[in-house]
């Protein structure tokens, strides 16, 4: 606990245009912490590069993330808005985790597998040890709550041990965070694919829907959502196509399950799906309105970074110096 506030961390890659499932699952609500924690909302571009990037992109997207972050409603002046690489602590926590983490512990992360089978001429340490930083990211700030997707519950895990080992070793160095995943809107899937969750990643471009996506686009791509080869619109086991569309259209409407079956009862799947495209479209507008003001400024959004990145550094260092002289450096 810092500041006697409970305090709260995230971070978003800036390796790819941001989808639906990172507004929904994550960005969205993110604000709901602002008043009663200390905030800590990064960009993570240190891990973007496990992946081989187009620095002048990476640069770029940084850019729009941050923005994006204030769009979403994220105000800089009650949350500490920073990027990760602008934080030196980060990579030296990192480095020392590293000498109190398992290698078999590394070995067996799920999402290492995975996206070594999608690299393979690129399987760097970075990718391995991309977990470690993850834990640094988080015990730096002696965060108490994590808002994390369902896919990152591993990661958590393998911090809360990295935690419990340095502590077990040294005392109360490091609070361990528990994880915050909202009932809704967690695990937002592929259109195409609906037994895959939504990335940001994906080569399939009707696959995902992008916050900055055009009404227009947004629209087309709902209407080329895979669904089943029924019509009725009914949230039910197997019918993951129509269950993530429904999923989507509570999210953005706030309507439950039930509420939206009734108002579709006796309409098929296509009226269902602009419905679903029109409230999506319509939710980002907003976002979208503000995020093209804001990536306009370069001066403000450089501010709110260095700003961010100095309150960040303040509270870091504190951490910092103390597992330091914990495992023996002079300082």
């Amino acid at each position: 606990m810092l500041d006697n506030k409970k305090v709260v961390f995230s971070g978003v890659q800036p390796s790819g245009n941001l989808t639906i499932g990172n507004y929904l699952g994550a960005i969205r609500n993110f604000s709901a912490f602002s008043e009663e924690h200390l905030c800590f909302y990064c960009v993570v571009d240190m891990h973007s590069i496990t992946v081989r990037q187009t620095p002048a992109e990476l640069r770029r997207r940084t850019y729009e993330t941050l923005a994006l972050y204030i769009a979403c409603g994220l105000d800089p002046m009650k949350n500490n808005l920073y990027v990760q690489s602008h934080v030196p602590a980060h990579a030296e926590l990192s480095w020392i985790l590293n000498c109190y983490t398992m290698f078999g512990e590394l070995a067996r992360m799920t999402q290492f597998k995975d996206k070594s089978a999608k690299n393979e001429t690129n399987i760097n340490a970075g990718l391995f040890t991309y977990p470690v930083l993850m834990a640094a990211d988080i015990l730096l700030y002696q965060t108490e709550l994590v808002p994390v997707g369902a896919d990152q519950k591993q990661h958590l895990e393998m911090t809360r041990d990295i935690a419990h080992r340095f502590n077990n070793i040294y005392g109360d160095v490091f609070v361990v965070p528990e994880p915050y995943i909202p009932a809704e809107g967690t695990r937002i899937m592929s259109l195409a694919e609906p037994t895959t969750k939504m990335s940001k990643s994906d080569e399939n471009e009707n696959a995902t829907v992008r916050i900055l996506d055009p009404k227009d686009v947004i629209i087309r791509k709902f209407k080329r959502a895979v669904t089943d080869s029924g019509s009725e619109v009914r949230f039910a086991e197997g019918k993951d196509g129509i269950n993530n569309l429904i999923t989507i259209y509570s999210c953005f409407t706030g309507k439950t399950v039930s509420e939206i079956e009734r108002e579709f009862e006796g309409r098929g799947y296509g009226d269902f799906k602009i419905a679903v495209g029109e409230a999506c479209a319509d939710a980002l507008k907003p976002v979208q309105e503000k995020f093209s003001e804001l990536i306009r400024d370069k001066a403000y959004l450089e501010s709110t970074m260095k700003s961010g990145a100095d309150s960040a550094s303040y509270y870091a260092r504190k951490t910092l110096s103390k597992v330091k002289r914990k495992v023996g450096f002079v300082i």
